[in-house]
């Protein structure tokens, strides 16, 4: 009677396990494809090569800066001065692109994203500060020596080459479009198929265990914050190059949006979980939800109800699935280990 019990239970058990991991593994494709497939329906206008090269182009800029967030996230941090480091960069190749080849200029304004990247860091790590409140404090910092830097206007940058960055087309694409994928690539290949990448999951999903096993974790964090800054410094030169202008407060609220995309894509905010694709996914979900409000003339405000309660249930979907697939698979492999402990013995 009580392995008739039990065999269903576990058969049952295993088939929720299943679906928890599916839902957390693939949710967020099941979401991109009904919703692309929903305003495709309700608006012809959607599917026009036009529009959804306009999409990528827009949304390249927070794509490229949440391919960099994702990094941190995984690794168990957060980064809010990402906007910050954005405007900042912006505003360091506008300056320099007076004065200098526009290509040096690029790479400077990437520079200095890089160097505010690791100075957040070195922050978190050399002092053990929360990384919330460490980038937090260092975006108001950041985003204060912007304002000093241009005195509270805007620097003009009226150069064709450093214009054509932003705005220019090869076989009709937009350049950010390429930018957006190349870091994608870039960041996806590092965090899948590099040792540093494995470094990564292994100092989000267990820091102490991490460093017992002999993993660097502090240099680890510190190279993954580098990597946010220098993405986010990244998309701060292309959003400067797309209007000639750097401006301070450029980027204003930028890094909620990114982490909002993150979290939507299905990487999990407790750290050591999720992959590059989920976070370009999710930069894509929320910009389509604000296009396809635009094309169906409905009220923005209701944008702001719709993208607010994608989070929310993005977030718990990641709690309840990821979750209790976490601890299903930790029972099932201590339950495993014992069995091999009691065969050997």
């Amino acid at each position: 009677m009580t392995s008739q019990i039990s065999v269903p239970q576990q058969e049952g058990r295993k088939r929720g396990i299943s679906v928890g991991r599916f839902l957390s593994q693939y949710g967020i494709v099941v979401v991109f494809v009904a919703l692309f497939a929903v305003l495709a329906i309700a608006s012809p206008a959607f599917l026009s090569t036009r529009n959804l090269l306009n999409i990528l182009a827009q949304t390249a800029p927070v794509g490229i800066a949440a391919c960099g967030a994702a990094l941190v996230i995984i690794s168990g941090g957060f980064d809010l001065s990402v906007g910050a480091v954005f405007a900042m960069s912006g505003v360091v190749a506008a300056f320099a692109v007076n004065v200098m080849d526009p290509t040096f200029a690029i790479l400077l304004g990437i520079l200095v994203g890089l160097i505010l990247g690791l100075i957040n860091g070195a922050v978190i790590s050399g002092f053990g500060i929360n990384s919330f409140i460490a980038t937090l404090a260092t975006g108001f910092i950041f985003r204060g020596i912007a304002t000093i830097l241009t005195g509270g206007f805007l620097v003009s940058a009226a150069n064709e080459q450093f214009r054509w960055f932003g705005n220019g087309r090869v076989f009709t694409v937009p350049m950010p479009v390429y930018m957006f994928a190349l870091v994608a690539i870039i960041t996806g290949v590092v965090l899948a198929k590099s040792r540093y990448g494995r470094y990564l999951y292994a100092a989000g999903g267990n820091a102490e265990a991490a460093r017992l096993s002999g993993i660097r974790v502090e240099l680890v964090r510190l190279v993954a914050f580098g990597i946010s800054g220098m993405a986010a410094g990244f998309a701060g030169v292309i959003s400067a190059a797309r209007v000639s202008t750097g401006q301070a407060d450029a980027g204003t609220g930028i890094e909620l949006t990114v982490i909002a995309a993150v979290v939507v894509g299905g990487i999990s905010i407790m750290g050591g979980e999720g992959a590059i694709w989920r976070a370009v996914l999710g930069v894509l979900l929320i910009a389509m939800i604000g296009n396809g409000f635009n094309l169906l003339n409905i009220d923005p405000f209701y944008q702001s109800i719709a993208q607010g309660a994608i989070i929310l249930i993005a977030v718990g979907v990641d709690s309840r699935t990821g979750g209790l697939v976490r601890q299903a698979w930790a029972r099932m492999r201590l339950r495993s280990s014992a069995k091999k402990q009691l065969a050997n013995s």
